[in-house]
């Protein structure tokens, strides 16, 4: 029977009850007559403290709170995939249904998942087979994109006594399992705590890149499958489209993206356009491996909270089934601001900034959730599960202990830069201040899968851009003309890296995705044109000028267009033009400059072009 406490006290989300004995910590309860969904996070003797995940207004003491006996769960089941969520995985489509309104209405209990649904369950396992937690049982294909793994659940290990092929609805029996505890009855539907990470048999050191497409991150940055990274940024510095670029064309099979205390005209943009995003690789929608959790700042403070570690819970599902999961929590700063706002209430000495003593141990334990494994079960498959959360730093300043915090456990950090915004270049992720911990992990797949050189063409590249941004102070003093010829080809070359390669745009088809091998030939081209030009800037009275001026510098701008079916072949007659045009600046011995470099001036001359976004 389930016990029942009474309200003493209500401050926004939080609500303090008596005659709360019997609770235990993070107990889901049900909140006065209205039956709101809250959860216990604090214990004094018979009081408990209760966060509760919908509107407050108009309780008051004297209601009843009602104890549940189970914590805050998530349903895992097929289904998943194409849904809409609310932070406690309520699915937004049939709280609209319910309410017969677009703004969810308070005390509404819709399951997770559809019950009625009848999926096609194939066995994989047979009769006699001995099974332990994580093995397949069977599979139920969710989506034309996924196959869904119905899995042994932890804690039960025996013997297969029964099992069978057929339709059945997810809370049907699919197998029955003889255990030392007796029959155990498995049914496709599973629970799973949100705030307990999912088990795994052990760790492994990430050596894949989670291949993005955008080639500052892929080539300078990169993030690795299973990987922890951070993108903290200021209002409009692309937080927000750069995740939505992640999901739709980084190389996870699954995707799991939570927009955390967001505002909400952004969450509509969302929810409308991923359903119509095609996924690149297949044609399909995009939504066919995608579950979306909506949380925007208008909704109940307390479910912030939740809606992180309902994402998480959802990955780590998947991720044990074997595939390569994705997670884009957007944005963290979000749900830091609901920790600080329920410790206010709470009356808990404030830390930095007010913000909970506990928030570093709580932001760890978000992100040490990612990780590649080796997944429960016999069969001993590898899964991953790579966690991207935004920051939103008031005013930008990285100083700031959510920022910090984020840093001291992610190995990934891409820094967007309001300034690099409003010159209109993007990603604005600023080269200087971005880095990654994951290269090392990386250069032996990079050096096999891509080419021999590939690190060492990313770590020139990196060079050449710390190099520029010495040489601007010098620029900003005397000007370009003091510097020395081999100065002024390394600004040149800095340029050609940000503008030519570093500069992507997301709503381009031909631009928004490049593939590593791709990305590698665009460099390698830029760094041949700055190896050639090294050769001839030596001369006497060799003006810089011409060598700005080659037409060929065009076809480099150009370069990020070229179709990816037509790779070799353009490329290596663009490098080959490159050296020609290049090397048709030097100057004969003793005597005035060859006919071909007088051609070539002639044609420069009257030859200018603009260089695409000179204005970043």
């Amino acid at each position: 029977m389930s016990e029942q406490g009474t309200i003493i006290k209500v401050a926004g989300p939080l609500v303090v009850a008596k005659g709360m004995k019997n609770a235990k910590m993070y107990e889901v309860v049900r909140v006065s007559k209205e039956n709101l969904i809250g959860e216990v996070i604090e214990l004094h003797g018979d009081t408990a403290s209760i966060q509760v995940y919908e509107e407050t207004s108009g309780i008051g003491p004297g209601e009843p709170v009602v104890l549940t006996g189970e914590t805050l769960s998530v349903e895992l089941a097929p289904g998943l995939l194409t849904s809409f969520y609310d932070g406690i995985q309520r699915p937004l489509e049939l709280i609209e249904k319910e309410a017969k309104s677009p703004f969810i209405t308070r005390g509404i209990n819709v399951p997770g998942l559809d019950r009625e649904k009848r999926w096609d369950f194939k066995a994989i396992a047979r009769i006699g087979q001995e099974v332990s937690e994580g093995d397949i049982l069977g599979t139920v294909q969710e989506t034309t994109l996924i196959e869904h793994k119905v899995m042994v659940p932890a804690g039960i290990s025996g013997t297969v006594q029964s099992i069978e092929s057929g339709s059945m609805t997810i809370e049907e029996t699919v197998a029955v399992i003889e255990t030392e505890q007796g029959k155990q009855e498995i049914a496709m539907l599973q629970r799973w705590p949100i705030r307990i990470p999912r088990l795994t048999k052990n760790k492994l050191r990430p050596s894949e890149p989670m291949v993005t497409g955008t080639r500052i991150l892929d080539t300078l940055f990169p993030i690795a499958r299973g990987g922890a990274g951070a993108i903290p940024g200021p209002f409009g510095a692309g937080k927000t489209v750069t995740q939505q670029s992640l999901a739709k064309y980084c190389n996870a099979q699954v995707i799991v993206y939570i927009g955390c205390g967001e505002r909400g005209n952004e969450m509509t943009d969302v929810l409308k356009e991923f359903p119509e995003l095609e996924d690149p690789n297949t044609g399909e929608p995009l939504m066919k491996r995608t579950v979306l959790i909506a949380n925007t700042s208008n909704m109940p403070v307390a479910a912030r909270e939740a809606s992180v570690y309902t994402g998480i819970t959802i990955a780590e599902y998947y991720r044990d089934m074997g595939y390569d999961v994705a997670l884009m929590a957007d944005s963290t700063s979000r749900w830091a601001e609901a920790m600080r706002e329920m410790s206010g209430r709470l009356e808990e000495m404030p830390g930095e900034e007010g913000y909970p003593a506990y928030l570093g141990s709580r932001t760890a334990g978000f992100y040490e959730r990612a990780g590649a494994v080796t997944c429960l079960g016999s069969d001993d498959r590898k899964g991953s599960l790579s966690v991207i959360g935004a920051v939103s730093p008031p005013g930008g300043d990285f100083s700031e202990p959510v920022t910090q915090n984020t840093l001291r456990v992610t190995k990934v950090f891409w820094a967007l830069d309001a300034k690099l915004a409003y010159k209109r270049h993007f990603p604005a992720i600023n080269w200087l201040q971005s880095y990654s911990l994951y290269t090392d992990n990386l250069a032996a797949y990079y050096t096999k899968e891509v080419a021999e050189d590939f690190n060492r063409n990313r770590i020139r590249a990196a060079d050449i851009l710390q190099e520029e941004s010495k040489l601007e102070e010098i620029v900003r003093l005397v000007g370009t003309d003091a510097l020395s010829p081999r100065e002024q080809l390394t600004l040149e070359t800095a340029k050609m890296i940000r503008e030519d390669f570093l500069f992507q745009n997301a709503f381009d088809p031909a631009d928004a995705y490049t593939s590593l091998k791709k990305q590698y030939r665009l460099l390698r081209m830029i760094l041949i044109f700055m190896d050639a030009a090294m050769e001839v800037i030596g001369q006497e009275d060799f003006e810089f000028s011409k060598l700005q001026a080659l037409p060929v510098k065009e076809e480099i701008t150009k370069a990020h267009l070229i179709d990816e079916k037509e790779l070799e072949e353009r490329f290596n007659t663009l490098e080959e033009h490159i050296r020609t045009e290049v090397h048709s600046l030097k100057l004969k011995t003793g005597t005035g400059v060859t006919e071909q470099s007088s051609t070539q001036e002639e044609h420069s001359s009257h030859s200018q072009f603009p260089t695409p976004n000179s204005q970043s």
